[in-house]
């Protein structure tokens, strides 16, 4: 049971059948075994050896794949990375990683370009995309270095199939191991989860493969099942485009954060829906809570429930998922995917009842653990049962609920955002004497970054000016959306700004109490 596999037995199975549409670009399963044999072939012409890790920094494309399949074919170990990284956080990754090659667009490698020299591990970099920086090795020109001859490398189900980094901050990554085993074995329990078959067309819209909902949930799961999977291309979250290809390609399944799916529900209330989406049967949610306003006037607009779902990195993806045919319990995350125990426990480990909120532990193909950290693994695995820091409870009918988190994590429009890379950003300024990170609730994003700033005393320091400072640092969807100017910070017995004080005096609601009101409101 190893990726390779997986993709040869599709292929074997549903050879001239497209695997992956991507705009007028049509990929079958046959081409796709064969081009990721040609990208494995060329990384071994290339000295990229078994265990070696390699960077991708890749939009949703053909190309993605290619790599994906091919890395893991020779045993090498993906590093699938948001381009939308600066220079710092990409040192801080590749100072964890060590990775022996890079795949990339323009994007990223404009940014790494002045230090890819100094970086020792890179033996290799190949560029991909129209639009290219003309400094590297071609995509097309590896590829015709590699042969497309079956390779007789043989993976163990229980080596490194891909690292991911999330669960922490991106100056301090940590990067959560998952095998060959936890790969396969989750495609197949949410691909039944979903009830997924080869007739269907997997909708991939703004969900990028570098988080594990796209690249599991939607195009793993698919590729086990032999679906297709449409790749709506383009940046931008154009939702009407994506309403369209729905139609074009008759999608049946679509899997996004909830975000999205309050956009549509906008454009459905103020445009109305002009296409046919009849072919549509199941949409899921996953990434962040999802607002039963949202779900309600979804269901009222397009005539379909939203699914929502709970997973993490760490669990390889989504645990959770309400049962199809079962009435979906507004405000639930659904119950355990076979294959997935659950349970609730209070602080000191024991299990608590129906009703009573706790830490989520889940057990299950879970990681093998972080890269390179065995003390952080330890502190997050215990006796096969991952501790997740998420707090929830389960109904008397198993339903499992949400209800805040023991981690210092802000979500926004499903990406993970940790306070401490803002906050240490921040206070690089020397007009700032403190500075306080937190989430502030939002009705279509989830929440959206704050920041309460403390400046030294005789200084002046704009929003636009610390918002500048910050995009040239970190990514974008890190930068504060609000701040907020006080004059003191309070602060906690061990010395640390107390961030539930600072809400109370600038009346910032917290997050997960909010939601907590709306889904129990209504059971």
């Amino acid at each position: 049971m190893n990726l390779k596999s997986v993709l040869e037995r599709t292929a074997s199975r549903y050879g001239d059948k497209d695997a992956i549409v991507y705009g007028d670009r049509r990929v079958t399963y046959t081409s796709l075994d064969k081009e990721s044999n040609r990208f494995a072939s060329a990384l071994i012409k290339a000295g990229i050896v078994s265990g070696d890790r390699v960077a991708l920094f890749l939009s949703n494309s053909p190309e993605f794949f290619i790599a994906f399949f091919g890395i893991t074919k020779i045993g090498a170990v993906p590093l699938p990375l948001d381009q939308q990284y600066k220079l710092r956080e990409m040192k801080s990754l590749f100072g964890n990683s060590f990775p022996a090659a890079i795949v990339s667009e323009k994007t990223a490698l404009d940014v790494l370009s002045p230090i890819i020299s100094d970086i020792k591990s890179v033996n290799l970099v190949i560029e991909a995309g129209q639009e290219r920086t003309g400094h590297f090795t071609g995509f097309g020109e590896f590829l015709d270095s590699g042969s497309d001859e079956y390779l007789n490398v043989e993976r163990s189900p229980d080596d490194i199939a891909v690292i991911m980094y999330t669960s922490a901050s991106s100056f301090q990554p940590k990067g959560v191991m998952l095998s060959h085993y936890s790969l396969v074995k989750e495609a197949i329990m949410s691909s039944d989860g979903y009830a997924q078959t080869d007739k269907d067309i997997m909708m991939l819209f703004a969900l990028p493969m570098f988080h594990v909902y796209g690249l599991v949930a939607a195009a793993l799961s698919t590729i086990h099942t032999g679906g297709t999977i449409v790749l709506v291309p383009g940046t931008g979250l154009s939702i009407k485009s994506f309403l369209s290809a729905i139609e074009r390609e008759k999608g049946t399944m679509f899997l996004g954060v909830p975000y999205i799916f309050a956009l549509a529900v906008d454009i459905a209330k103020n445009e109305g829906i002009q296409d046919d989406l009849s072919s549509l049967r199941l949409c899921a949610s996953a990434g962040a809570p999802l607002s039963t306003n949202t779900a309600r006037e979804f269901k009222q607009l397009f005539g379909l429930d939203i699914m929502d779902c709970y997973g993490l990195t760490e669990a390889v993806c989504h645990v959770t998922c309400p049962p199809i045919g079962e009435t979906v319990k507004m405000g639930s995350i659904g119950k355990p995917l076979s294959g997935w125990n659950i349970k609730i426990v209070d602080t000191t480990g024991t299990e608590v009842s129906a009703g009573e909120s706790g830490e989520i532990l889940v057990n299950g193909p879970i990681m093998k653990g972080f890269f390179n950290n065995p003390e952080d693994t330890e502190k997050f695995i215990k006796n096969r049962w991952l501790y997740t820091g998420d707090i929830g409870m389960k109904d008397k009918d198993g339903y499992l609920y949400i209800t805040g988190r023991s981690k210092d994590t802000i979500i926004v429009k499903g990406q993970n955002i940790y306070p401490a890379d803002v906050e240490s950003v921040i206070a690089e300024m020397p007009e700032v004497a403190e500075v306080a990170v937190m989430g502030i609730p939002d009705r279509m994003r989830g929440e959206i970054i704050g920041a309460v700033i403390n400046l030294h005393e005789n200084v002046v320091l704009t929003e636009q000016e610390i918002r500048q400072f910050c995009l040239d640092r970190i990514a974008s969807y890190k930068i504060p959306k609000q701040i907020i100017f006080s004059e003191s910070m309070p602060r906690n017995e061990s010395g640390k700004i107390d961030k539930d004080i600072v809400r109370q005096q600038l009346s910032i609601p917290p997050v997960f109490p909010v939601l907590w009101t709306e889904i129990f409101g209504n059971l």
